[in-house]
């Protein structure tokens, strides 16, 4: 990297896990350093080892674990450091940012109090008074807005970039040497996400520290590191400069994430090409063998522009009452999904997308205005006619383990929509499922097997499978992608696209996420606050946005910087 001393050195670091059974290897003689004062990326997908890496380095890991190899801080083997000389180490020299603030911080203590503790805990001898104000101090390094207002609010009151504020703030209470961010901007909207990765690059500049960052997204990595170390099932299988990661990145896997990846600056689209897949095999030896394939699709048609409409939304509000206000969770939006039409609905979290889509669904009442399906008045729809829409009209949730019933094999979960809508031939509900389950590209004998037994994108097959059983029109996907590694992402974006054809399905497809949504659309509707703010064609919409929102967006996903706002 360059000719500065290391600040820490891992050396052949191993970690297994005691299993019933036998062990688990985790990490598997993994080597790097880290130069004083530069950001070193581990990027990978879920159970390449990455955070079980950081974790590692502070000895955070649970009593199955074992540890070996050498992690050199400052001159000493953090391996064998005693535990009374580690928690000098933590939190003084060594800070660490989690992904998910709101189980990090204390939710029954003010953001004020944890701070001061955090200070306290480092230096003992400072008064109440002298570390609330450091704790003010801190907060306004990190660009908390109103500072003062904030020492005295609770988690829950706070956003969730606001949070990892003040997670960052109580990493470096003790003026750490070394960061470790542990995927700090995973659950986080894209104009915070950029926010949050400028503050933790600000911070290192200022205060001279090095960076650990983990992530599973290569743009953060080549945008925000300096060098990059890529990982997979426990192995360093590449390391080089994070700048040069797309162009000079040269192992199959390293080149098979980059392939799977969507970004805001390509032209592509799911009626030209599908995505780049990569397959990933055992050989002989036990090794592994990577593949990078792009599925063949013919190119399909453009949507019909004199297609009827499926949906028409009209003037839709839905509110929610608050004590003495009122809140507009949807506010006076209008819009029409064509039959055959892939409709993106993009905005940040709060924007009132989930509440359309949960609206539109009939699962929320709306409050004034109306919902059209296939030219139905569905507005005020109970009972029976209810119950038949949804047959008509299906939704695919974000979290598919948290949607699937855990207690019910995967043949049960399919088999419950079609007796509740009156197929009650059970060789006809037998050939359906085996048929779903073939077409959402999983084995037969899935259906035995219950949700806990599969992996995120197989359980996202089921959760598709579910929305397809009863052979619905339109499809409401609601981040369907969202929680998935990348590669996987690719394969049930391309899924959806093929389904989509095959069986003439009309999708409302929302997302967080421009790359996703300018791939999967043929139009795009933007939402800020409420309110539809910018409707179109999806190239008119990415490539020249007219709002100032719009704007804002695409520069996040493009990584330049986004101006500060109550993130």
């Amino acid at each position: 990297m360059d000719n500065a001393p290391a600040i820490l050195d891992v050396q052949n670091l191993s970690v297994t896990f005691k299993v019933q059974g036998g062990t688990a290897t985790a990490v598997d003689g993994l080597s790097f350093q880290i130069p004083a004062g530069k950001t070193v990326a581990l990027v990978g997908e879920s159970g390449c080892g990455k955070s079980t890496t950081a974790l590692s380095v502070l000895r955070l890991l649970p009593r199955n674990a074992q540890l070996s190899g050498k992690l050199m801080f400052n001159g000493r083997n953090l391996v064998d450091l005693p535990m009374t000389e580690l928690r000098k180490v933590r939190g003084h020299q060594i800070g660490m940012i989690f992904q998910e603030p709101m189980t990090s911080l204390n939710p029954v203590h003010r953001i004020g109090y944890q701070i001061v503790e955090a200070i306290r805990y480092h230096e003992a001898k400072v008064t109440a008074q002298a570390a609330r104000e450091r704790a003010l101090e801190l907060l306004r390094l990190v660009r908390l807005p109103d500072p003062e207002k904030r020492l005295d609010a609770y988690p829950h009151q706070l956003s969730g970039g606001q949070r990892q504020r003040v997670m960052i703030a109580m990493a470096i209470a003790g003026n750490p040497r070394l960061l470790i961010a542990d995927e700090p901007t995973t659950a986080l909207d894209a104009t915070v996400q950029a926010q949050i990765l400028e503050l933790i690059d600000e911070l290192r500049r200022k205060l001279g520290m090095a960076i650990l960052l983990i992530t599973h997204d290569l743009g953060v990595v080549s945008r925000w590191a300096d060098e990059v170390i890529v990982m997979h099932h426990g192995e360093k299988l590449e390391q080089l400069k994070a700048a040069d990661l797309f162009t000079a990145g040269r192992h199959p896997y390293t080149r098979g994430l980059i392939g799977a990846s969507i970004r805001v600056d390509q032209d592509i689209h799911y009626r030209s090409r599908a995505l780049s897949e990569i397959r990933i095999t055992r050989d002989a030896e036990g090794g592994y063998e990577y593949d990078l394939h792009v599925p063949a699709r013919r190119p399909l048609p453009p949507v019909d522009v004199v297609s009827p409409p499926i949906l028409e939304v009209r003037n839709l509000v839905t509110s929610y009452n608050l004590g003495d206000t009122e809140l507009r969770a949807v506010d006076d939006v209008s819009m029409t999904i064509r039959k055959g039409e892939t409709l993106g609905l993009v905005g940040e979290s709060g924007c009132g997308k989930s509440t359309l889509s949960r609206t539109i669904m009939r699962l929320t009442q709306a409050t004034s205005g109306s919902l059209l399906f296939e030219g139905r008045d569905i507005t005020r729809l109970e009972g029976a006619g209810l119950q038949s829409l949804r047959a008509n009209m299906q939704m695919i949730f974000q979290d598919p383990f948290g949607s699937l019933n855990p207690r019910h094999t995967v043949g049960n979960i399919l088999d419950v929509p079609l007796r509740l809508h009156g197929v009650k031939d059970k060789a006809e509900r037998r050939r359906r499922i085996a048929e779903v389950i073939e077409n959402v590209g999983l084995p037969a004998r899935s259906v035995l097997r219950y949700p806990h037994e599969f992996s995120g994108g197989q359980r996202q097959r089921i959760g598709i499978a579910r929305a397809l059983i009863l052979r619905p029109s339109l499809v409401i996907c609601d981040e369907p992608v969202s929680a998935l590694d990348v590669s996987v992402q690719s394969q049930i974006l391309n899924l959806l696209a093929d389904l989509k054809e095959q069986f003439h399905l009309s999708f409302l497809f929302i997302s967080h996420d421009l790359a996703v949504v300018q791939y999967i659309s043929d139009r795009v509707v933007v939402m800020q606050s409420g309110k539809f703010v910018e409707e179109g064609d999806y190239r008119q919409i990415l490539r020249h946005p007219n709002h100032p929102y719009t704007r804002t967006l695409l520069a996040a996903a493009e990584g330049g910087r986004v101006a500060e706002a109550a993130a």
